[in-house]
Formats: structure tokens, C-alpha cells, sequence
């Protein structure tokens, strides 16, 4: 059992609250700095669509888990970022400059759809973003001598200080410095008093208004950064893949990235890596499955639709706080053991949503 003694306020704000944090996230770090020589190609693929996902995934974190506005059409500032940069670095600008372009564009589109989030929220909300991604998945498909069209746009590969990084290994490296940035970028936001009015908001807008939170700066603020993020994403997914089209950034995409959150554990930076994990590996582990099943289930065209949909209601019934909820339940059982209580974690009324994350 740990026990912090707390005597200043630099302890609060520390990154490492103890020397546990120190050593575990030291040895992720070993790990993930030398998995190019350790893991096998395949795999390693795997981990870099992992921090990929995960550098979304923070921003949409950010928008749902902390100010509490969510977003149904999120793969179009995915899209956004992806052709941007593409169009970008196949014109020959170099990556770094291609790579600001991506995020600064989506982060202006973000502002641009965060404002009918000033008006309206909850599902009417949702209901805005789910028209914009509709319409930027029809204008990329509409757009053919920029875009390609329905035809397609192919992508060269990323080049950084006059090297062609056309290597797995290479790539990875490159998205593990960015989704790393991106961390520590998420982490001081939210100790900083624009972090706290994200939270204040989500709380309650009332509360916060009376508080002097300016809801309309927040709201567009909080918009514009995860549309950032989801930009830079979007540029680093377009580099992996090497070939864009537009119904890789529809509906079922984004609703992928709001299941990624969700299952991963709304308002908390470690659901978004939990969320981005089982994002990648949940498909691996269906159709490993399928040579278990009967043919007349194995084959069906929505397994993996029918899966999910299990796995969202399961989490939305029986763990609302996903895969990270699950873990800190977990680790007080172990901290506590023997003297842990079967009703500690038993579901009660709170006055603020920020009560059910302590």
C-alpha cells in the first residue's frame, strides 16, 4: 500500500506524482525506443498505427473527455489533415512545413464547425458534426484535380533533413517523437488554468460562466486543438498508408474514433493509448477467431460491426469508465489487499463529473 504525503503544491503538479510512475513509464520508454530492433516488422506496424491513432485520440480526449462536446464527424478533420498533406509533400514542400499546414488547416476547420457548439450541445451537437463530415467526405470526392477523387491520391514518403524515411523502422521513430510531443503537449494543457476551464465547462457551463470562463473562447479553443491534433494524425496516417480515398474518412471512421475514447475511458490521457490499442488489436483478435466460429457465423459480412457493438454496450453497461476505470479498480485492489471492500467502487451520485475521476 502507497501512501503520499503531500507538503507542497509542486507535488500536484509534477509529472511523476512517485517513484512508481518513474520506473514504469521509464521501462515503457525502454521498450518503445527499442522495439525496432526487438519486434518484428509486423508488429511494429502495428504499434506506429497504435500512436497514430493515440495522437487523435488525444484531441478527441480532449473535445469529449474534458470539455464534454462531442463530435460524430471527427475522421473529416482526420481527412482534412491527410489530403492536406499529401497534396503538400507530392508538390515537393518539405515535411515539417506540410506537417504544420495539416494541423494549423484542421485546426481553422475546427473552429469553423466549433461554432455551432456555442448554440447548441449534447445530440444536436453530434448532429452538426455528423453534417460536416458529410459534406467533407463529399467535397473530397468532388474535388478530383486536387484530391483525386473517388479515384484515389497516392503518397510519397516522408523526408526529414535530406533522408527518405522508407523504412518501418524509420517511420515508426518519427511517429513515436510526435505521439511523445503530443503527450507532454495534453499534459501541461490540462494543469494549466485553460485545462481547468475545459474541465469547469464539461462540468457545468453555469458554474463555469459564473466563474468568468469565456464559454465561446473555451468551446472554440478546445475545437480547434483537437481538430490540431487530429490533423497532425491524419498527415502521419497518410505517409503509412500511402494511398487516401475518400471513404476512409466517413461515418464508420469516426465513429471508430468516438468508440476508441469511449472503450478506452472518457477523461483520462491513458484511455486514449487503452482506446488506441484495442482500436488495432480488437480486429486482429476477430479474425483470429473466425477459424473458431462456423462458417455461417465466421464469414458474416458484420462480425466485426456485431463485435463492437457487443463490446460498447458491455462497457457502457457494466464499466462506464472503460478500460482505464478498470485498471485503477485493479490497482487499489492489489494496493489495498486484504482490506479491500467489494462496494468501494459501487456507482453513487455526484454533484460533478470530475468526482467520478478521482
Amino acid at each position: 500500500m502507497r501512501f503520499l504525503f503531500k507538503t507542497d503544491y509542486d507535488q500536484d503538479i509534477r509529472l511523476a506524482k512517485h517513484g512508481g510512475h518513474v520506473f514504469w513509464y521509464s521501462l515503457l520508454g525502454l521498450f518503445l525506443v527499442t522495439a525496432p530492433f526487438t519486434v518484428e516488422e509486423y508488429w511494429l506496424s502495428q504499434m506506429t498505427f497504435v500512436l497514430i491513432y493515440a495522437i487523435v485520440g488525444l484531441g478527441l480526449m480532449l473535445l469529449a473527455g474534458f470539455t464534454g462536446l462531442f463530435s460524430l464527424g471527427h475522421a473529416a478533420f482526420l481527412g482534412v489533415g491527410a489530403y492536406t498533406q499529401a497534396i503538400m509533400v507530392n508538390a515537393g514542400l518539405p515535411f515539417p512545413l506540410a506537417l504544420a499546414c495539416a494541423g494549423l488547416l484542421s485546426a481553422a476547420v475546427g473552429m469553423v464547425v466549433g461554432l455551432p457548439a456555442l448554440r447548441v450541445k449534447g445530440i444536436y451537437l453530434g448532429m452538426a458534426t455528423l453534417a460536416f463530415g458529410f459534406i467533407v467526405e463529399e467535397g473530397i470526392a468532388r474535388w478530383e484535380h486536387m484530391t483525386g477523387g473517388n479515384a484515389g491520391l497516392m503518397v510519397q514518403y516522408p523526408k526529414l533533413l535530406g533522408m527518405e524515411l522508407d523504412t518501418t523502422g524509420e517511420f515508426y521513430a518519427l511517429c513515436l517523437v510526435i505521439c511523445v510531443a503530443a503527450t507532454l503537449g495534453i499534459v501541461n494543457l490540462m494543469r494549466s488554468s485553460t485545462g481547468r476551464a475545459f474541465v469547469a465547462i464539461r462540468d457545468s457551463e453555469i458554474s463555469a460562466q459564473s466563474m468568468g470562463i469565456h464559454l465561446a473562447r473555451y468551446k472554440t479553443l478546445s475545437f480547434a486543438l483537437s481538430a490540431f491534433l487530429a490533423g497532425i494524425g491524419g498527415a502521419l496516417y497518410a505517409h503509412k498508408i500511402q494511398f487516401l480515398s475518400p471513404d476512409q474518412f466517413g461515418i464508420i471512421q469516426s465513429i471508430d474514433l468516438l468508440l476508441m475514447v469511449v472503450i478506452g475511458g472518457l477523461g483520462s490521457i491513458h484511455g486514449a493509448f487503452l482506446g488506441a490499442i484495442f482500436l488495432i488489436v480488437m480486429p486482429q483478435l476477430i479474425a483470429m477467431g473466425k477459424d473458431f466460429l462456423p462458417a455461417a457465423i465466421g464469414q458474416a459480412a458484420g462480425l466485426q460491426g456485431t463485435v463492437y457493438g457487443l463490446v460498447l454496450i458491455a462497457f457502457v453497461l457494466f464499466e462506464p469508465m472503460g478500460l482505464y476505470g478498470r485498471w485503477l479498480k485493479v490497482r487499489t485492489w492489489f494496493q489495498l489487499f486484504p482490506f479491500y471492500r467489494k462496494g468501494m467502487f459501487k456507482r453513487q451520485k455526484s454533484f460533478q463529473k470530475s468526482d467520478r475521476l478521482k
